[in-house]
């Protein structure tokens, strides 16, 4: 996609032609910078090279203000999804007289209140202020995490686990909305990635914790050590929600942090971005509506589920290491660099995402990878063959579901509440997929898990069936929007806001 800097005398005829052309109700038409631009007060007069440095200066702030932030609390959100893996090693099943199918089932459990809380918990941040609803999400769910360690039962354990499910629900659709309403298309792919790591440091933190308390905290206080692991983490986790409310932004339009000029910047950057749409028009139910009836949103969906099921291993990646045979201590470290590759890789194909403004292969190429180290996971007993395939099933499916987020949040730029309710309704079905994919890495599946490994694997051929889907959706957008605009290579022209492919 690129911005057009020409402006001419039909542009308006050919911005009504672009909403009669395409299907969709809210479609970026040609308008240039420069028009953007005049729209406001403390922007009007100033030159391309203080436009500029007023961007990098703004980019910036927002950068310290709100990416460390985010990526911590992201660390922790996640942190508080995965930590029951690693507490199960410390006996915490056994301790609470579970079989593997109230295990299953309480794992399974959490994703029912994920399920229920996604939808109307994006709806409600989109009209709301995010540096209140997220925090306060936060510390609902690590009064969760604290309630972990009290548990004697597999029903204590199921409950539990869908009030953490039912908190943490908006999150991560919540800071996909507020990333990519702070920043351009060209941005945020990477800053994605970069708050992104918090799901992979966290994997990489909770193998060290787990070395460090679950190993060494038994029969503190008279306590179990799994028992410790949640407090501490649950402790944590409701510190950095108080320190949030005081330093996470609210939306662009009305942060007290900003200046009238830096607001007004921020503005004109995102209109730029998205086409000239406006991020705040339409209703709550407005944007509902909108986003069933745009297929990009169906697409999108299937693409999350399929990502998600590739990365179905990911609650049973202790268990799966615990095939290599290392002794405990070794098995809790050696989770640690899959993630450590998968951060640098997302962070590196994220970066080149942005920069050719390019989806589809940045997507499938790393998923395809995943399937390889699949493949090998499941049909050697080698211990460095297997520990390879490992990272490049890590590697894959977490790339991938970075840059699926930033792919549907930069084909939908606005109306926020469209794009939160597409983003919602992503992640909410995709998490259909936790009610059954548990059920696949039953122990006696050990060594190999291959009806696991299966899994995963369709998992990976259908995240390319909707990679292939959105690009050919993307395409022909593209086209009726060049044929509204009488756009050819050969016209001489610069084409305006396009679909990413």
């Amino acid at each position: 996609m690129s911005d057009n800097p020409q402006a001419s005398k039909g542009s308006e005829d050919l911005k009504e032609a672009s909403f009669h052309e395409v299907e969709t109700k809210h479609v970026p038409g040609r308008i240039t910078p420069q028009e953007i631009q005049a729209r406001f007060d403390t922007l009007r007069d100033l030159s391309e090279n203080e436009l500029e440095t007023l961007n990098k200066r703004l980019v910036k702030k927002i950068d310290w203000r709100m990416m460390p932030m985010i990526t911590l609390m992201f660390l922790l959100n996640y942190l508080d999804r995965v930590n029951v893996s690693n507490a199960r090693l410390a006996g915490f099943q056994e301790d609470c007289n579970m079989s593997d199918t109230a295990w299953n089932a309480g794992i399974s459990t959490f994703y029912v209140g994920y399920l229920i809380g996604q939808l109307p918990g994006n709806i409600l941040l989109a009209k709301t202020k995010p540096n209140v609803f997220l925090p306060v999400i936060m510390m609902a769910w690590s009064i969760g995490t604290l309630c972990m360690a009290s548990l004697t039962s597999g029903a204590g354990f199921a409950v539990c686990r869908f009030f953490i499910g039912l908190m943490e629900a908006p999150f991560f659709p919540g800071i996909t909305l507020m990333t990519s309403s702070w920043y351009t298309k060209e941005e945020n792919p990477f800053r994605m990635a970069i708050w992104h790591a918090g799901n992979t440091v966290a994997n990489i933190l909770s193998g060290f914790l787990a070395a460090g308390i679950l190993e060494h905290m038994e029969n503190i206080a008279g306590l179990h050590s799994w028992q410790w692991f949640f407090l501490i983490e649950g402790a944590v986790s409701a510190i950095v929600a108080v320190i949030a409310y005081f330093v996470l932004p609210g939306w662009p339009e009305s942060d007290k942090h900003l200046t009238e000029q830096e607001r007004e910047m921020t503005h004109y950057r995102m209109l730029k971005s998205n086409g000239g749409i406006e991020e705040t028009n339409g209703g709550t139910w407005d944007g509902v509506k909108d986003a069933v009836k745009d297929p990009f949103t169906w697409i999108f969906c299937l693409m999350h589920f399929s990502l998600t099921v590739a990365q179905s291993f990911k609650d049973f990646l202790p268990s799966i290491m615990k095939t290599l045979h290392f002794n405990k201590m070794t098995t809790y470290l050696v989770q640690a660099p899959p993630y450590a590759i998968a951060y640098l890789a997302a962070c590196a194909i994220a970066l080149s995402s942005g920069k050719f403004q390019e989806s589809f292969w940045h997507v499938v190429a790393p998923i395809v990878a995943s399937a390889i180290g699949c493949s090998v996971l499941i049909s050697t007993l080698n211990v460095g063959a297997r520990y390879f395939g490992l990272c490049l099933l890590v590697l894959g499916t977490y790339s991938g579901l970075n840059l699926q987020l930033s792919w549907e949040t930069t084909v939908v730029p606005a109306p926020r509440a469209k794009k939160a309710a597409l983003v919602a309704i992503a992640n909410c079905i995709s998490q259909v997929s936790h009610w059954f994919t548990p059920y696949f890495f039953p122990t006696s599946q050990e060594p190999f898990y291959r009806l696991g490994g299966g899994c995963i694997l369709i998992g990976c051929f259908l995240v390319v069936v909707s990679a292939v889907l959105a690009k050919w959706r993307a395409h022909v957008m593209n086209k009726r929007l060049d044929e509204a605009e009488g756009w050819t290579p050969h016209s001489g022209n610069e084409r305006g806001w396009r679909y990413v492919s």
